[in-house]
Protein backbone atom coordinates (compact mmCIF):
# COMPACT_ATOMS: atom_id res chain seq x y z
CA UNK A 1 0.00 0.00 0.00
CA UNK A 2 3.00 2.29 0.46
CA UNK A 3 2.18 5.83 1.48
CA UNK A 4 -1.37 5.70 0.09
CA UNK A 5 -2.82 4.09 3.22
CA UNK A 6 -1.96 3.05 6.74
CA UNK A 7 -3.25 0.30 8.97
CA UNK A 8 -5.12 1.47 12.08
CA UNK A 9 -3.88 -0.81 14.84
CA UNK A 10 -6.12 0.44 17.65
CA UNK A 11 -9.32 2.29 18.45
CA UNK A 12 -9.44 5.66 16.70
CA UNK A 13 -10.84 7.28 19.84
CA UNK A 14 -9.47 5.61 22.97
CA UNK A 15 -6.44 3.92 21.42
CA UNK A 16 -7.20 0.43 22.74
CA UNK A 17 -5.57 -2.45 20.86
CA UNK A 18 -7.16 -5.83 20.26
CA UNK A 19 -10.26 -4.77 18.34
CA UNK A 20 -12.98 -7.32 17.57
CA UNK A 21 -13.45 -8.20 13.90
CA UNK A 22 -17.12 -8.06 12.87
CA UNK A 23 -16.94 -8.46 9.08
CA UNK A 24 -14.25 -8.54 6.39
CA UNK A 25 -15.66 -7.31 3.08
CA UNK A 26 -12.58 -7.96 0.97
CA UNK A 27 -10.06 -5.85 -0.93
CA UNK A 28 -11.74 -2.96 -2.72
CA UNK A 29 -11.07 0.12 -4.77
CA UNK A 30 -12.39 3.33 -3.16
CA UNK A 31 -15.95 3.97 -4.29
CA UNK A 32 -15.31 7.22 -6.17
CA UNK A 33 -12.24 6.02 -8.12
CA UNK A 34 -13.86 5.46 -11.51
CA UNK A 35 -12.15 4.98 -14.88
CA UNK A 36 -13.57 6.50 -18.10
CA UNK A 37 -15.54 4.15 -20.33
CA UNK A 38 -13.39 2.82 -23.16
CA UNK A 39 -10.05 2.93 -21.37
CA UNK A 40 -8.16 -0.35 -21.26
CA UNK A 41 -8.00 -1.93 -17.80
CA UNK A 42 -4.87 -0.99 -15.85
CA UNK A 43 -3.43 -2.40 -12.62
CA UNK A 44 -5.23 -0.90 -9.63
CA UNK A 45 -4.41 -0.67 -5.96
CA UNK A 46 -7.02 -2.33 -3.76
CA UNK A 47 -7.47 -1.72 -0.04
CA UNK A 48 -8.73 -4.10 2.66
CA UNK A 49 -12.08 -3.24 4.20
CA UNK A 50 -12.74 -4.67 7.66
CA UNK A 51 -15.45 -3.75 10.18
CA UNK A 52 -14.11 -3.67 13.78
CA UNK A 53 -15.38 -2.93 17.30
CA UNK A 54 -13.62 -1.50 20.34
CA UNK A 55 -14.76 -3.39 23.48
CA UNK A 56 -13.64 -0.48 25.69
CA UNK A 57 -15.43 2.60 24.31
CA UNK A 58 -17.81 0.66 21.96
CA UNK A 59 -16.66 2.55 18.84
CA UNK A 60 -17.12 0.66 15.56
CA UNK A 61 -14.62 1.53 12.84
CA UNK A 62 -12.65 0.21 9.88
CA UNK A 63 -9.02 -0.86 10.16
CA UNK A 64 -7.44 1.17 7.37
CA UNK A 65 -6.98 4.87 6.66
CA UNK A 66 -6.65 5.66 2.97
CA UNK A 67 -5.00 8.97 2.13
CA UNK A 68 -7.63 11.71 1.95
CA UNK A 69 -6.12 12.98 -1.30
CA UNK A 70 -7.12 9.65 -2.86
CA UNK A 71 -10.60 9.48 -1.34
CA UNK A 72 -11.44 13.18 -1.75
CA UNK A 73 -9.43 14.52 -4.69
CA UNK A 74 -10.10 17.99 -6.11
CA UNK A 75 -12.31 16.43 -8.81
CA UNK A 76 -14.39 14.50 -6.24
CA UNK A 77 -17.65 13.93 -8.20
CA UNK A 78 -20.27 13.95 -5.44
CA UNK A 79 -22.61 16.96 -5.16
CA UNK A 80 -25.07 17.21 -2.27
CA UNK A 81 -27.52 19.26 -4.30
CA UNK A 82 -28.15 16.28 -6.62
CA UNK A 83 -29.78 14.31 -3.77
CA UNK A 84 -33.29 15.58 -3.12
CA UNK A 85 -33.55 13.80 0.22
CA UNK A 86 -30.48 15.66 1.51
CA UNK A 87 -31.73 18.99 0.22
CA UNK A 88 -34.93 18.47 2.23
CA UNK A 89 -32.99 17.18 5.23
CA UNK A 90 -30.85 20.32 5.39
CA UNK A 91 -33.93 22.52 5.19
CA UNK A 92 -35.28 20.62 8.19
CA UNK A 93 -31.92 20.96 10.00
CA UNK A 94 -32.09 24.73 9.52
CA UNK A 95 -35.56 24.84 11.04
CA UNK A 96 -34.57 22.60 13.95
CA UNK A 97 -31.41 24.57 14.74
CA UNK A 98 -33.38 27.80 14.94
CA UNK A 99 -35.99 26.15 17.17
CA UNK A 100 -33.38 24.88 19.63
CA UNK A 101 -30.87 27.74 19.61
CA UNK A 102 -31.53 31.45 19.94
CA UNK A 103 -29.49 32.73 17.02
CA UNK A 104 -28.53 36.35 16.59
CA UNK A 105 -28.57 37.95 13.15
CA UNK A 106 -24.78 38.22 13.06
CA UNK A 107 -24.02 34.68 14.26
CA UNK A 108 -21.61 32.93 11.89
CA UNK A 109 -22.61 29.45 10.71
CA UNK A 110 -19.80 27.16 9.49
CA UNK A 111 -20.07 23.76 7.81
CA UNK A 112 -17.19 21.27 7.69
CA UNK A 113 -17.28 19.19 4.50
CA UNK A 114 -19.71 21.69 3.01
CA UNK A 115 -19.54 20.28 -0.55
CA UNK A 116 -21.58 22.55 -2.86
CA UNK A 117 -23.02 24.65 -0.02
CA UNK A 118 -26.48 23.06 0.00
CA UNK A 119 -26.73 23.09 3.82
CA UNK A 120 -25.36 26.62 4.29
CA UNK A 121 -27.61 28.02 1.58
CA UNK A 122 -30.56 27.77 3.99
CA UNK A 123 -28.81 29.95 6.57
CA UNK A 124 -27.43 32.37 3.95
CA UNK A 125 -30.89 32.95 2.48
CA UNK A 126 -32.13 33.77 5.99
CA UNK A 127 -29.46 36.45 6.30
CA UNK A 128 -26.87 34.73 8.50
CA UNK A 129 -23.16 34.97 7.62
CA UNK A 130 -21.85 31.55 6.55
CA UNK A 131 -18.55 29.82 5.91
CA UNK A 132 -17.99 26.53 4.11
CA UNK A 133 -14.93 24.31 4.54
CA UNK A 134 -14.51 21.90 1.62
CA UNK A 135 -11.33 20.39 0.09
CA UNK A 136 -12.76 19.43 -3.33
CA UNK A 137 -13.76 21.52 -6.31
CA UNK A 138 -17.31 21.40 -5.01
CA UNK A 139 -16.14 24.48 -3.10
CA UNK A 140 -16.11 26.37 -6.40
CA UNK A 141 -19.76 25.44 -6.98
CA UNK A 142 -20.57 26.81 -3.53
CA UNK A 143 -18.69 30.03 -4.21
CA UNK A 144 -20.62 30.43 -7.46
CA UNK A 145 -23.81 30.38 -5.39
CA UNK A 146 -22.51 33.07 -3.04
CA UNK A 147 -21.39 30.71 -0.24
CA UNK A 148 -17.91 31.79 1.02
CA UNK A 149 -15.84 28.60 1.18
CA UNK A 150 -12.34 27.63 2.28
CA UNK A 151 -11.11 25.04 -0.24
CA UNK A 152 -9.11 22.92 2.23
CA UNK A 153 -9.36 20.24 4.89
CA UNK A 154 -10.42 21.19 8.42
CA UNK A 155 -7.44 21.14 10.81
CA UNK A 156 -5.75 23.02 13.63
CA UNK A 157 -3.98 25.42 11.24
CA UNK A 158 -7.31 26.54 9.79
CA UNK A 159 -8.77 26.95 13.28
CA UNK A 160 -5.88 29.20 14.28
CA UNK A 161 -6.28 31.29 11.14
CA UNK A 162 -10.02 31.72 11.69
CA UNK A 163 -9.50 32.71 15.32
CA UNK A 164 -6.87 35.27 14.29
CA UNK A 165 -9.44 36.71 11.85
CA UNK A 166 -12.04 36.90 14.61
CA UNK A 167 -14.24 34.23 13.03
CA UNK A 168 -15.78 32.14 15.82
CA UNK A 169 -18.86 30.32 14.45
CA UNK A 170 -21.85 30.15 16.80
CA UNK A 171 -22.88 26.97 14.98
CA UNK A 172 -20.50 24.46 13.42
CA UNK A 173 -22.11 21.66 11.44
CA UNK A 174 -20.54 18.49 10.08
CA UNK A 175 -22.98 16.19 8.31
CA UNK A 176 -21.92 12.68 7.41
CA UNK A 177 -18.32 13.82 6.82
CA UNK A 178 -17.78 13.68 10.60
CA UNK A 179 -17.11 9.97 10.06
CA UNK A 180 -14.52 10.82 7.37
CA UNK A 181 -12.07 12.81 9.47
CA UNK A 182 -8.67 11.37 10.31
CA UNK A 183 -6.99 12.05 13.69
CA UNK A 184 -10.50 12.57 15.01
CA UNK A 185 -9.67 13.34 18.65
CA UNK A 186 -7.30 16.18 17.69
CA UNK A 187 -9.77 17.58 15.16
CA UNK A 188 -12.63 17.53 17.68
CA UNK A 189 -10.40 19.36 20.15
CA UNK A 190 -9.57 21.94 17.46
CA UNK A 191 -13.28 22.27 16.70
CA UNK A 192 -14.07 22.80 20.39
CA UNK A 193 -11.38 25.49 20.54
CA UNK A 194 -13.02 27.30 17.64
CA UNK A 195 -16.47 27.27 19.24
CA UNK A 196 -17.27 30.29 21.44
CA UNK A 197 -18.60 29.64 24.95
CA UNK A 198 -22.23 29.48 23.77
CA UNK A 199 -21.36 27.75 20.50
CA UNK A 200 -22.99 24.52 19.35
CA UNK A 201 -21.60 21.67 17.28
CA UNK A 202 -24.16 19.77 15.19
CA UNK A 203 -23.11 16.47 13.61
CA UNK A 204 -25.01 14.04 11.43
CA UNK A 205 -23.78 10.49 11.05
CA UNK A 206 -25.12 7.25 9.71
CA UNK A 207 -26.43 5.51 12.82
CA UNK A 208 -24.87 2.22 13.87
CA UNK A 209 -28.16 0.95 15.28
CA UNK A 210 -29.84 1.38 11.89
CA UNK A 211 -26.84 -0.05 10.04
CA UNK A 212 -26.91 -3.25 12.07
CA UNK A 213 -30.68 -3.49 12.38
CA UNK A 214 -31.43 -3.22 8.66
CA UNK A 215 -28.21 -4.91 7.48
CA UNK A 216 -26.73 -1.88 5.74
CA UNK A 217 -23.30 -3.36 5.14
CA UNK A 218 -23.20 -1.39 1.88
CA UNK A 219 -22.59 1.77 3.92
CA UNK A 220 -19.23 0.40 5.07
CA UNK A 221 -16.56 1.95 2.86
CA UNK A 222 -13.13 3.54 3.09
CA UNK A 223 -14.42 7.11 3.33
CA UNK A 224 -16.28 6.20 6.55
CA UNK A 225 -13.63 5.57 9.16
CA UNK A 226 -16.10 5.30 12.06
CA UNK A 227 -19.71 4.17 12.62
CA UNK A 228 -21.19 5.95 15.60
CA UNK A 229 -23.61 4.98 18.27
CA UNK A 230 -24.64 7.85 20.52
CA UNK A 231 -22.68 6.27 23.37
CA UNK A 232 -19.44 6.10 21.38
CA UNK A 233 -20.03 9.63 20.09
CA UNK A 234 -20.47 10.92 23.65
CA UNK A 235 -17.18 9.30 24.59
CA UNK A 236 -15.40 11.02 21.69
CA UNK A 237 -16.86 14.47 22.36
CA UNK A 238 -16.07 14.24 26.06
CA UNK A 239 -12.38 14.08 25.13
CA UNK A 240 -12.75 17.69 23.96
CA UNK A 241 -14.91 18.64 26.95
CA UNK A 242 -18.01 18.82 24.77
CA UNK A 243 -21.33 17.54 26.10
CA UNK A 244 -24.19 16.12 24.06
CA UNK A 245 -27.48 17.83 24.92
CA UNK A 246 -29.89 16.71 22.19
CA UNK A 247 -30.30 13.81 19.74
CA UNK A 248 -32.62 13.57 16.73
CA UNK A 249 -33.22 10.47 14.61
CA UNK A 250 -33.38 11.38 10.91
CA UNK A 251 -34.07 9.24 7.81
CA UNK A 252 -31.07 10.19 5.64
CA UNK A 253 -28.75 7.44 4.35
CA UNK A 254 -31.15 4.79 5.61
CA UNK A 255 -31.18 6.09 9.19
CA UNK A 256 -28.91 8.69 10.79
CA UNK A 257 -28.50 10.61 14.04
CA UNK A 258 -28.25 14.35 14.41
CA UNK A 259 -26.39 15.17 17.60
CA UNK A 260 -26.09 18.57 19.29
CA UNK A 261 -23.19 19.32 21.64
CA UNK A 262 -21.84 22.35 23.47
CA UNK A 263 -19.16 23.13 26.00
CA UNK A 264 -19.62 21.08 29.18
CA UNK A 265 -22.14 22.51 31.62
CA UNK A 266 -23.40 25.14 29.20
CA UNK A 267 -26.73 23.45 28.41
CA UNK A 268 -29.09 21.08 30.16
CA UNK A 269 -29.27 17.70 28.35
CA UNK A 270 -32.66 16.92 26.83
CA UNK A 271 -34.53 13.70 27.54
CA UNK A 272 -33.69 12.57 24.00
CA UNK A 273 -30.12 11.78 25.06
CA UNK A 274 -30.95 9.31 27.83
CA UNK A 275 -33.82 7.80 25.84
CA UNK A 276 -31.48 7.05 22.93
CA UNK A 277 -28.84 5.52 25.21
CA UNK A 278 -31.45 3.27 26.79
CA UNK A 279 -32.56 2.11 23.34
CA UNK A 280 -28.96 1.30 22.36
CA UNK A 281 -28.45 -0.67 25.57
CA UNK A 282 -31.66 -2.59 25.06
CA UNK A 283 -30.85 -3.41 21.43
CA UNK A 284 -27.43 -4.81 22.30
CA UNK A 285 -25.14 -2.16 20.84
CA UNK A 286 -23.40 -1.33 24.12
CA UNK A 287 -22.48 -4.90 25.11
CA UNK A 288 -21.91 -5.89 21.48
CA UNK A 289 -24.44 -8.71 21.45
CA UNK A 290 -26.30 -7.26 18.44
CA UNK A 291 -23.07 -7.26 16.47
CA UNK A 292 -22.18 -10.89 17.05
CA UNK A 293 -24.73 -12.21 14.54
CA UNK A 294 -24.20 -9.38 12.05
CA UNK A 295 -21.71 -11.27 9.86
CA UNK A 296 -23.95 -14.33 9.52
CA UNK A 297 -26.91 -12.19 8.52
CA UNK A 298 -24.79 -10.39 5.90
CA UNK A 299 -23.61 -13.68 4.38
CA UNK A 300 -27.20 -14.96 4.20
CA UNK A 301 -28.26 -11.77 2.44
CA UNK A 302 -25.39 -12.03 -0.05
CA UNK A 303 -26.34 -15.61 -0.91
CA UNK A 304 -29.98 -14.59 -1.28
CA UNK A 305 -29.08 -11.80 -3.71
CA UNK A 306 -27.12 -14.17 -5.93
CA UNK A 307 -29.98 -16.67 -5.90
CA UNK A 308 -32.46 -13.96 -6.93
CA UNK A 309 -30.29 -12.36 -9.63
CA UNK A 310 -29.10 -15.72 -10.93
CA UNK A 311 -32.66 -16.92 -11.43
CA UNK A 312 -33.59 -13.74 -13.28
CA UNK A 313 -30.57 -13.94 -15.60
CA UNK A 314 -31.19 -17.66 -16.24
CA UNK A 315 -34.51 -16.63 -17.75
CA UNK A 316 -32.73 -14.30 -20.17
CA UNK A 317 -33.96 -11.10 -18.49
CA UNK A 318 -32.07 -7.79 -18.48
CA UNK A 319 -31.17 -5.93 -15.29
CA UNK A 320 -30.06 -2.30 -15.00
CA UNK A 321 -28.78 -0.81 -11.77
CA UNK A 322 -30.10 2.49 -10.44
CA UNK A 323 -27.74 4.77 -8.52
CA UNK A 324 -23.92 4.78 -8.59
CA UNK A 325 -23.39 5.99 -5.02
CA UNK A 326 -20.41 4.77 -2.99
CA UNK A 327 -22.68 2.35 -1.14
CA UNK A 328 -23.40 0.71 -4.48
CA UNK A 329 -19.66 0.19 -4.99
CA UNK A 330 -19.43 -1.64 -1.66
CA UNK A 331 -22.41 -3.87 -2.43
CA UNK A 332 -21.07 -4.71 -5.89
CA UNK A 333 -17.53 -5.24 -4.63
CA UNK A 334 -18.56 -7.50 -1.76
CA UNK A 335 -21.14 -9.58 -3.63
CA UNK A 336 -19.14 -9.84 -6.86
CA UNK A 337 -21.96 -8.62 -9.11
CA UNK A 338 -20.41 -7.63 -12.45
CA UNK A 339 -21.32 -6.68 -16.01
CA UNK A 340 -22.54 -10.23 -16.69
CA UNK A 341 -25.39 -9.45 -14.27
CA UNK A 342 -25.87 -5.69 -14.66
CA UNK A 343 -25.80 -4.22 -18.15
CA UNK A 344 -25.20 -0.77 -16.70
CA UNK A 345 -25.89 1.49 -13.74
CA UNK A 346 -27.87 4.67 -14.32
CA UNK A 347 -27.40 8.12 -12.79
CA UNK A 348 -29.23 11.44 -13.05
CA UNK A 349 -28.14 13.43 -16.08
CA UNK A 350 -26.16 16.00 -14.06
CA UNK A 351 -23.91 13.38 -12.41
CA UNK A 352 -20.15 13.53 -13.01
CA UNK A 353 -20.10 9.71 -12.76
CA UNK A 354 -21.76 9.26 -16.14
CA UNK A 355 -19.32 7.94 -18.73
CA UNK A 356 -17.24 5.99 -16.21
CA UNK A 357 -17.04 2.41 -14.92
CA UNK A 358 -18.07 1.40 -11.42
CA UNK A 359 -14.91 0.90 -9.33
CA UNK A 360 -13.22 -2.46 -9.86
CA UNK A 361 -15.65 -3.49 -12.63
CA UNK A 362 -16.53 -2.90 -16.28
CA UNK A 363 -20.10 -1.90 -15.45
CA UNK A 364 -20.70 1.41 -17.25
CA UNK A 365 -22.50 4.32 -15.62
CA UNK A 366 -24.93 5.93 -18.06
CA UNK A 367 -27.61 8.61 -18.15
CA UNK A 368 -30.88 7.45 -16.56
CA UNK A 369 -32.78 8.36 -19.74
CA UNK A 370 -31.63 4.95 -21.03
CA UNK A 371 -33.99 3.28 -18.54
CA UNK A 372 -37.02 4.72 -20.31
CA UNK A 373 -35.63 4.20 -23.81
CA UNK A 374 -34.48 0.59 -23.37
CA UNK A 375 -37.09 -0.55 -20.81
CA UNK A 376 -35.08 -3.42 -19.24
CA UNK A 377 -36.98 -6.20 -17.50
CA UNK A 378 -35.68 -5.26 -14.04
CA UNK A 379 -34.19 -2.25 -12.26
CA UNK A 380 -31.94 -3.03 -9.27
CA UNK A 381 -32.37 -0.17 -6.80
CA UNK A 382 -28.88 0.22 -5.33
CA UNK A 383 -30.06 3.09 -3.14
CA UNK A 384 -32.47 0.56 -1.70
CA UNK A 385 -33.13 2.57 1.48
CA UNK A 386 -35.14 4.86 -0.84
CA UNK A 387 -36.71 1.96 -2.74
CA UNK A 388 -40.38 2.93 -2.50
CA UNK A 389 -39.63 6.59 -3.27
CA UNK A 390 -37.42 5.77 -6.25
CA UNK A 391 -39.69 3.08 -7.64
CA UNK A 392 -42.75 5.32 -7.46
CA UNK A 393 -40.94 8.16 -9.23
CA UNK A 394 -39.52 5.95 -11.98
CA UNK A 395 -42.90 4.29 -12.54
CA UNK A 396 -44.58 7.69 -12.87
CA UNK A 397 -41.95 8.68 -15.43
CA UNK A 398 -42.73 5.67 -17.60
CA UNK A 399 -40.60 2.68 -16.58
CA UNK A 400 -42.64 -0.48 -17.18
CA UNK A 401 -40.32 -3.17 -15.78
CA UNK A 402 -40.03 -4.59 -12.26
CA UNK A 403 -37.94 -3.39 -9.34
CA UNK A 404 -35.46 -5.27 -7.14
CA UNK A 405 -34.36 -4.18 -3.66
CA UNK A 406 -31.05 -5.91 -2.76
CA UNK A 407 -31.18 -5.33 1.02
CA UNK A 408 -31.91 -6.11 3.78
CA UNK A 409 -33.64 -9.15 2.22
CA UNK A 410 -33.27 -9.36 -1.58
CA UNK A 411 -36.73 -9.16 -3.12
CA UNK A 412 -38.77 -8.10 -6.14
CA UNK A 413 -41.05 -5.21 -5.19
CA UNK A 414 -44.79 -5.37 -5.76
CA UNK A 415 -45.21 -2.12 -7.65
Amino acid sequence: MGESARTIDGCQVCGRAGLESLLFLGYMRPGNMMDPIGESPEPQELYPLEFLRCPACTLVQIGLEVDGRILFPPDFPYRTGNTRALVENFKQLFVEVRSLIDLRDDDLIADIGSNDGTLLKNFAEAGYPVLGIEPSKAAQDAEAQGIPTEMRFFDRDLVNELKDEGKRPRIITCTNTFAHMTEIVERVRALADLLPEEGVFVSESHYLLELVGSLQYDTIYHEHLRYYSVRSLIHLLEMADLEVFHVSRIPTHGGSIRVYAGHRGNRTPHASVEETLEEEDGYGLTDGSALKTFRDRVVESKAGLWELLGGIKANGSTIYGIGAAVRAATLIGYTGVDDSILDCILEVGSSDKIGKYMPGTRIPVLDEIKLFEAQPDYALLLSWHLADYLATGLRERGFTGRFIAPLPQPRVLDL
